[in-house]
C-alpha cells in the first residue's frame, strides 16, 4: 500500500507541478536536457533502491518469484562463455524473439564483471532517452504544449520507472518501439531524406523482432498503414511510393525464413492459446477458478483500461502488489486516451495521427486476444503512446467535459472493488 500510494502521489502531484513549472522552459534542446537529466535521476534512484530492496527481501538482486528474469540472465551467462555455435543453437531452441535479449546480456557480461547493476544503469539511460523521444514525437504530431506534457507523463509513469530495476526486456522493447515510431514519423514528415533516415528504422525493426515477434509485426503494420493513409499534406504520393517500395524490399530481405515461420505459428495458435492460458490459471496452485471465463470478448472492451491494480494480499503476487499504483495511474489516464481518440474521430483528424494511432490500436487488439491481456508487462510497449494521447486528451478538456472525468473516477473505483472481489472469490478467500 505504501508503494502504491507513493506511485500515485508522485505521478499526479508532480505531473501537475512540472507541466506548469516547465511551460516557460525553452522548447527544443534546453527542454530535452532538463527532461533527460530529471528522468535519469529518477531512474538511477530507483535502480539503486530496488537493487538493495530485492537483495534484502529475496537474498538476490531479482524480483520476488524470479521467473523470466532468471531465465534470461541464465541464458546470458551461458552465451557469454560460448561461441557463435551457442547463439545459433539458442535461436533454434527458444526462437528468434527470445534469443535477442540473452545475447544482449551476454555482451554486457563479456565486457563488465558487475553486469547486473550495469545492465540496469543502461536501462535507466534508455528509459530517460525514451522520454526525450516521446517529446519529439508528440511535439511534431500535437504541438509543443502536448509534447511537454506527454514527456513529463512518460518521465513520471511508475510502470516505466519500475522496469528499469528488473532484469526483463520491457525497457529495451519500449526504447526500440518508441525510437522506431519517432524515426518513421520524422521520415514521413521531412521534405528530403537521406540514407540514414531509411536504414535506422529498418535496423530498429530487426531489433524488435529479436525481442518480441508480435511487436515487430505490429510496428511494421503501423509503418505501412501510415504510408498508405497519411494525409497528402504530410506525405506526397511520390515519396509515399518510394518508401513503400524501400520498406517492402528491406523487409523481404531481412525479415524472412525463421521469423516468418514464427509469425505464422503465432497466428495459427492464436485461437487456442488464450483459452489454454485461462484454463491453466484456473487449475494451477493458487489459481483463480473464474479465470476460465475470461477471454478476448471480456478483455477487448476494457483493453485501454486494464490491467487493474492488485491491492489485496493474494498468494505469490508480490510483484503485482508493488506496481499497483502504476496500474491505477493507467486506469485513470485511460479516460483521456479514449476522450482524445473520440475527438480525433469526431473532428475527422485521424489521417494526421495514422502512425501513432495504428500502432496503438493494432497492438492493443493483438494483446486483447492473446493470453497476456491482463499482464501488465505486455502493456509496456504501448504505454508511452497511450500517454501521448492522454496528454492530448487533457489539453482538450473543458469545463463542459470535465464532468465526464468525475464519472470515470467513480466507475474505476467500482471496477477496482469488483476486481479485488474477483481475485479473492476466485481463490475462495471471501
Amino acid at each position: 500500500m505504501i508503494f502504491g500510494a507513493l506511485e500515485m502521489y508522485l505521478f499526479f502531484n508532480y505531473s501537475n507541478i512540472l507541466t506548469r513549472r516547465w511551460v516557460d522552459v525553452d522548447a527544443g534542446k534546453r527542454f530535452e536536457k532538463k527532461l533527460f537529466r530529471t528522468a535519469l535521476l529518477i531512474r538511477f534512484g530507483w535502480v539503486a533502491f530496488s537493487y538493495i530492496f530485492y537483495t534484502i527481501m529475496t537474498g538476490k538482486p531479482f524480483e520476488f518469484s524470479t521467473g523470466d528474469a532468471g531465465f534470461y540472465n541464465g541464458l546470458g551467462d551461458r552465451l557469454s562463455h560460448g561461441s557463435l555455435d551457442n547463439i545459433v543453437s539458442l535461436i533454434k531452441e527458444v526462437g528468434i524473439s527470445d534469443a535477442g535479449y540473452p545475447y544482449y546480456l551476454s555482451l554486457i557480461k563479456r565486457i563488465i564483471p558487475e553486469d547486473i547493476i550495469v545492465t540496469r544503469i543502461i536501462k535507466a539511460l534508455m528509459s530517460a532517452f525514451t522520454c526525450v523521444l516521446i517529446y519529439r514525437l508528440s511535439k511534431r504530431s500535437f504541438g509543443e504544449e502536448v509534447g511537454k506534457m506527454a514527456a513529463i507523463f512518460t518521465m513520471l509513469m511508475p510502470s516505466l520507472v519500475y522496469y528499469t530495476g528488473l532484469h526483463l526486456k520491457e525497457t529495451e522493447m519500449v526504447f526500440l518501439i518508441v525510437y522506431f515510431i519517432e524515426q518513421v514519423d520524422e521520415l514521413i514528415r521531412i521534405n528530403k531524406f537521406s540514407f540514414k533516415h531509411l536504414v535506422v528504422p529498418i535496423l530498429l525493426l530487426i531489433g524488435m523482432f529479436f525481442l518480441r515477434t508480435v511487436l515487430g509485426v505490429t510496428a511494421l503494420f503501423s509503418f505501412f498503414t501510415a504510408l498508405l493513409f497519411s494525409s497528402t499534406r504530410t506525405l506526397s504520393m511520390g515519396k509515399r511510393t518510394i518508401l513503400i517500395i524501400w520498406v517492402a524490399l528491406a523487409v523481404s530481405y531481412f525479415i524472412g525464413g525463421r521469423i516468418a515461420s514464427e509469425v505464422q505459428d503465432t497466428w495459427q495458435k492464436s485461437d487456442t492459446t488464450q483459452q489454454q492460458s485461462m484454463d491453466f490459471r484456473t487449475t494451477r496452485e493458487n489459481g483463480n477458478k473464474f479465470s476460465k471465463y475470461a477471454g478476448g470478448a471480456v478483455f477487448a472492451p476494457m483493453i485501454f483500461v486494464i490491467p487493474f491494480p492488485t491491492i489485496i494480499n493474494t498468494p505469490s503476487q508480490e510483484n503485482m502488489q508493488l506496481i499497483n499504483g502504476g496500474n491505477y495511474v493507467k486506469n485513470i489516464m485511460a479516460f483521456f486516451v479514449i476522450f482524445a481518440l473520440f475527438m480525433i474521430i469526431k473532428e475527422k483528424k485521424w489521417r494526421n495521427f495514422t502512425l501513432i494511432g495504428s500502432f496503438l490500436i493494432g497492438y492493443l487488439l493483438v494483446l486483447a486476444f492473446s493470453p497476456f491481456a491482463q499482464s501488465e508487462r505486455f502493456h509496456m510497449p504501448v504505454l508511452p503512446f497511450e500517454l501521448i494521447f492522454a496528454a492530448y486528451g487533457v489539453s482538450l478538456i473543458t469545463n463542459k467535459t470535465k464532468k465526464y472525468f468525475t464519472w470515470w473516477m467513480i466507475l474505476i473505483f467500482i471496477a477496482l472493488i469488483g476486481w479485488s472481489w474477483f481475485k479473492l472469490a476466485g481463490r475462495d478467500m471471501v
